[in-house]
């Protein structure tokens, strides 16, 4: 039993989240959806989001040789961050003009970046801010940490996407985002550009943080907070597809970019993967309809897209059934990353108005007390105890996602896990508890997992929750930006150290 020697224990961070925050705002990146949507003041009244803002936060963009030191001392030898697009490319790349080959379905099957593409980019690029990243990962590399770069998390430049000038027209133009066609080449140039300038420092890739969750959260709930809260089926649609063509063709083109490879140990070519939120999707009762709309929303939610590029199924009828791969998509990741949380459970009722409208053959209804839909800080319907945001504590659920992704034969990585603790009563046993799982099914289910990423090291900047929610294994000083263990971080220190929960 135990966890294998060549195991990686990681942290999670995201660019958005956790990188400004110094006083002389020098960090400062306000060229994101995210952060005009923030810093909307009808938002703030209304509610949307907190009122706190991202350059107020922890400042890992000057104070990531500290964190690494402290992600050393835990036994980490793993660690993923993020690049910010906008960061790399503040203004428009449109002017670089590449090939587009179309597939006979009118689909954008290849995206042919050369080098005189790759070095107009270079002169439209902010190359000052590329190498500040190449610092950070130079310092993880320095510090003997495999480094995972993920190409983009939830923000998207102002140039893709503009959600306050959306808000009120999701079909009468504007900047859009991923509900457009244009994000696909825009996003692959950006990634090609980056690959081939970081290559040989980056020993895995992946080109989307979540992307199941900016369409859902985007276009379908409207209590997420998540821009443009613009509801619509039909934007909710385009942009799944859209994302997983982005993914296909980056993928493409970061293999083509990639110069060397990051070390002797890394493979002889580029691992490049998705990183996926996983929920397991609970029917309420055993009834036929309770049934099948769990089968519904797990398709949706967790296989579209990793069936999209493990398979080729491009095809969105919810019904999640082969009709042909597709050359230009199948085959599309290395690895697959599984972001777990907690469960949902869910009702079914059929409803001709709702397959009329969407196509889906279900009204789908998420129920409350259990998983993310409890009242913070109290117990589940189930007696289980729920987290500062109101998740149930569900660590058999972790199981089930790896499970569940498993059947597309990769290796897989849990990139994210963690809870909002603030008082840190939790999350100590909030770790022993899903360690163990993932120790189980490594040992008794031969589940191919290669490491373990907390989320997160350090608290961090919640989205639009803002700094409410403590996540870290380090609790922030927000006046002072000092770290401070939490009683937890041992925690995960001693089992890293025994390599196994038993003794942990």
């Amino acid at each position: 039993m135990g966890f294998s020697e060549g195991f990686l224990w990681g942290a999670s961070t995201c660019g958005f989240q956790f990188e400004m925050g110094d006083a002389a705002k020098d960090g400062l990146d306000p060229n994101t959806d995210w952060y005009a949507w923030v810093h909307d003041k009808r938002n703030i009244q209304k509610g949307t989001v907190s009122g706190d803002f991202p350059e107020d936060g922890v400042d890992y963009w000057h104070l990531y040789k500290q964190d690494h030191d402290a992600a050393k001392e835990l036994g980490l030898n793993a660690f993923r961050l993020g690049v910010e697009w906008s960061r790399i490319f503040p203004k428009s790349t449109a002017e670089v003009e590449v090939g587009i080959e179309r597939a006979s379905d009118g689909n954008i099957a290849d995206v042919d970046i050369d080098d005189e593409a790759l070095e107009r980019l270079a002169k439209a690029a902010d190359n000052k801010s590329l190498g500040h990243y190449r610092d950070t990962i130079t310092d993880l590399r320095q510090k003997g940490f495999k480094v995972f770069v993920c190409l983009n998390h939830f923000t998207l430049p102002l140039w893709i996407h503009d959600p306050i000038s959306t808000r009120g027209s999701m079909f009468g133009g504007g900047l859009r985002g991923w509900v457009d066609e244009t994000p696909i080449v825009e996003f692959t140039k950006y990634a090609a550009y980056v690959a081939s300038r970081l290559g040989d420092v980056v020993d895995n890739w992946a080109t989307f943080n979540e992307p199941n969750i900016v369409p859902e959260a985007g276009y379908l709930l409207k209590e997420s907070g998540f821009p443009p809260q613009k509801r619509s089926f039909g934007a909710y649609k385009k942009a799944m597809v859209h994302l997983a063509l982005a993914h296909a063709r980056a993928y493409d083109a970061v293999k083509k970019a990639y110069a060397a490879k990051a070390d002797e140990d890394s493979p002889a070519a580029v691992n490049i993967g998705v990183i996926q939120n996983v929920i397991p999707f609970e029917p309420l009762t055993d009834g036929e309809d309770d049934l099948r709309a769990a089968e519904v929303m797990g398709f949706m939610h967790n296989n579209y897209l990793v069936q999209s590029v493990t398979k080729g199924m491009l095809d969105f009828d919810f019904e999640g059934k082969q009709k042909g791969a597709k050359s230009y998509m199948r085959n599309r990741t290395d690895w697959i990353g599984v972001n777990y949380y907690t469960r949902l459970v869910v009702r079914g009722k059929k409803s001709p108005l709702v397959k009329l409208a969407t196509g889906m053959p279900l009204m789908l209804d998420l129920q409350r007390g259990y998983g993310f839909a409890c009242e913070p800080r109290s117990k589940s319907r189930d007696g289980l105890p729920t987290s500062d945001t109101g998740s149930e504590i569900y660590p058999q659920g972790l199981s089930k996602a790896l499970n569940a992704m498993k059947v597309y034969g990769k290796p897989l990585y849990v990139t994210e896990n963690g809870v909002a603790d603030a008082e840190d009563t939790l999350r100590q046993q909030f770790l022993v508890d899903h360690l163990k799982v993932i120790e189980n099914v490594i040992n008794e289910e031969k589940i191919d997992v290669r490491g373990y990423f907390h989320w997160s090291l350090t608290d961090n900047y919640e989205w639009a929750k803002g700094f409410s929610m403590k996540f870290g294994l380090y609790a922030v000083d927000l006046k002072t930006r000092k770290r401070t263990p939490r009683k937890s971080a041992d925690t995960l220190r001693k089992i890293i150290e025994h390599n196994t929960v038993k003794k942990g």
